[in-house]
């Protein structure tokens, strides 16, 4: 069961899922009684857009794909809340074209900043539209856990070459730009203008387990996931960071 607003959903939260979702829930019960406007960068078929707005917030989703966002249409409609939700084609970097400056509570960036040429462009882009002590939920690829699942799976060599890359890449054929840890994702938001507030692993363990154990106890992983997201090392060494920041009054 998440809470969103004031508004209960009966969901299956998931180790991809829950952590976040439980930030944002904190963040949404701390404005309970308002109706947020939510930008959702790379949001694609909303899967966090739809039950935000299924809440009563009013969604902008802003991804590259047409098919994407055309799902996510289709999905906003079957759930009776295409009034409040928005799609609109376009490029991370350029949301001045689609937000008005200073005029979002709440920014989405999730799997974005590891895909991008650049990611201080799209740093800047998400504080600009939010309003101050509007917040900023950031999800970015995590170096260490890539580090460890190369090496587990013989690849070596691989290994090697993404634990020394400056940017978290195992060259060419990587499918990804960079990775981060918590102090470089930290640094990137702060120098943006944010003040990070939270830093929790996401899949720290969920990619690790037997899929007949992760099966077999899906609750239960859940609760353990959400009990070593927030402490070191076990953050530290989880697929995804999540980061939860602020722009400052």
């Amino acid at each position: 069961m998440v809470r969103l607003g004031h508004v209960e959903h009966t969901r299956t939260l998931t180790p991809r899922t829950a952590v976040i979702w439980a930030v944002l829930r904190a963040e949404l019960d701390r404005r309970a009684g308002e109706r947020l406007s939510v930008l959702d960068v790379g949001g694609g078929t909303g899967g966090f857009a739809v039950p935000l707005a299924e809440a009563g917030h009013q969604v902008t989703v802003v991804d590259a794909s047409p098919d994407a966002l055309a799902a996510l249409t289709r999905r906003a409609a079957e759930a009776g809340v295409a009034d409040r939700v928005r799609a609109r084609q376009g490029d991370a970097a350029a949301l001045a074209g689609v937000v008005e400056p200073a005029s979002v509570d709440l920014v989405l960036c999730h799997s974005v900043l590891e895909v991008v040429d650049d990611p201080e462009p799209v740093t800047a882009a998400l504080v600009a539209a939010l309003r101050p002590r509007g917040a900023a939920s950031v999800l970015v690829a995590g170096r260490a856990a890539a580090v460890f699942g190369r090496a587990m799976n013989g690849q070596l060599d691989s290994a090697a070459a993404l634990a020394a890359d400056p940017h978290g890449t195992a060259g060419g054929r990587d499918t990804l730009r960079r990775r981060y840890d918590a102090d470089g994702v930290a640094a990137l938001l702060t120098a943006a203008g944010l003040v990070v507030e939270e830093i929790h692993g996401v899949r720290v363990l969920a990619d690790l387990l037997p899929a007949a154990v992760a099966d077999g106890q899906p609750a239960a992983l859940v609760e353990l996931e959400r009990s070593l997201a927030g402490r070191s090392p076990y953050r530290d060494l989880a697929a995804q960071l999540h980061v939860f920041a602020r722009r400052p009054a």
